[in-house]
């Protein structure tokens, strides 16, 4: 849904930038349309609707496919995405005042392309596996032996199942996500030395630079006060090194001004070349702190739902009820899910805002991308609108997600014990 406002804003808010790029970006993303998004509904389609017609292997098979889809659909996204922060595979036409295609597989192979693609990925992985974990999680602690002692056990058996798979795929995914992440890092310092000083709101050059755990700066953002660092960590993050350089925010600003001075076409001051130092820098650090807290939370979960060879199910539901009964294990379930999501969302807010003033970088800066005969009341606007309906849709969504969360599933049995209608000119019907 968020990709059809996407468009509209491409034509109406950002005309300049799409006229700019748009023989670059209409290639991913028409791959994007017309491959990967009718793969992905197609066969949502058949899964929703396919519910007791199509064979159980095959219905499964569906939402693989919808799997794929929605990966490869990533792809040519994050295509056109890294095209923006690193700019490749074009001529400029100065007749037109165009960026052009001249290699398309570069595009498709952009350095930051091959970094951030693993990333978003693994990171979707890890905000999955919390759901899952968490929702398992969650009717385990709950759960108590009913009237139906067996069917009891079915659940808890089937919801320990669930919470460790879910778990597992979130500690691997987060792995993936530091690994990638490192690798993002050093590509970054290379393609937007500038988009690294400033996650570090570090203003002069420095050889063995260190990470801050927090900083403090003069209120116009010129310059450090007080720092809590760990010695030579910026440096093997951005280099791979910890006695690598890395420029600082007052040296790179004056090579762009140097570099571009009054060659740009502006509608505003950009001379400083500089991101919002206060929002990079704690984005940056809130995207880090918050994965890393998704990943304690698995290892938690694994260590909670451990059990000892030759156990019985009595006895494995009795330990598993006292290591979840703290009341700290309400919040961490509750947040479990939350964590992985905030950290993408700050993740995406330090990408986009670590790359200003530009729109596609050292070619075009945002002031020069809006459409000139938009209004800022006109934006304002739209931005209500488009912000009060997809709230409405967000509570909507919310309240059936935690509605079928409290009902839970239907314990595992035999699937010959369950009826469908399997009559061929009955109509099918939605089911979930």
């Amino acid at each position: 849904v968020t990709g059809i406002v996407q468009e509209f804003q491409f034509g109406m808010n950002w005309s300049d930038y799409s006229r700019f790029v748009g023989d670059i970006f209409g290639a991913p993303l028409a791959f994007e349309a017309l491959l990967t998004f009718f793969l992905e509904s197609t066969f949502l389609g058949l899964w929703l609707f396919g519910w007791g017609k199509l064979p159980e292997k095959l219905h499964a098979a569906t939402m693989w496919l919808v799997h794929i889809g929605t990966v490869m659909s990533a792809y040519f996204i994050l295509a056109a995405n890294s095209f923006m922060q690193n700019p490749v595979g074009f001529t400029y036409n100065p007749q037109t005042k165009r960026a052009e295609m001249a290699d398309f597989v570069a595009v498709l192979t952009n350095k930051v392309q091959l970094v951030t693609f693993p990333h978003v990925i693994t990171a979707a992985y890890m905000t999955g596996g919390a759901v899952v974990m968490a929702v398992a999680l969650w009717h385990l602690r709950r759960s108590r032996v009913g009237a139906d002692a067996e069917r009891s056990a079915d659940l808890r058996s089937m919801y320990r199942t669930a919470a460790k798979v879910g778990a597992v795929v979130t500690l691997i995914a987060s792995i993936g996500v530091v690994v990638t992440g490192d690798l993002q890092g050093k590509v970054m310092t290379e393609v937007q030395p500038m988009k690294m000083a400033a996650a570090e709101a570090l203003y002069e050059t420095e050889s063995n630079a260190g990470f801050s755990i927090f900083t403090i700066g003069t209120l116009d953002g010129s310059r450090e006060v007080y720092s809590l660092k760990v010695p030579g960590l910026l440096s093997f993050l951005g280099t791979g090194t910890f006695n690598g350089t890395i420029e600082g925010i007052s040296d790179l600003r004056e090579q762009m001004q140097q570099q571009y001075g009054g060659q740009l076409r502006t509608r505003d001051d950009v001379t400083q070349y500089t991101p919002n130092i206060p929002a990079t820098y704690w984005s940056f650090r809130l995207m880090m702190g918050l994965g890393f807290v998704g990943i304690a939370i698995s290892l938690l979960a694994l260590w909670a739902l451990r059990s000892p060879k030759g156990a019985t199910e009595e006895e494995i539901a009795t330990q598993q009820t006292a290591r979840l009964a703290p009341r700290w294990w309400h919040h961490a379930i509750l947040w479990a899910p939350l964590l992985p999501l905030l950290a993408n969302s700050f993740g995406w807010i330090f990408t986009e805002l670590g790359r200003q003033p530009w729109i596609v970088h050292g070619q075009m800066t945002t002031a020069t991308g809006v459409s000139p005969s938009v209004s800022s009341g006109e934006v304002l606007l739209s931005m209500v609108v488009f912000t009060l309906l997809y709230g409405v849709l967000a509570v909507i969504e919310v309240k059936l997600f935690l509605k079928y969360v409290r009902m839970g599933a239907e314990a595992v049995g035999d699937p010959g014990a369950i009826t469908v209608n399997r009559d061929e000119d009955a109509p099918l019907v939605y089911a979930y």
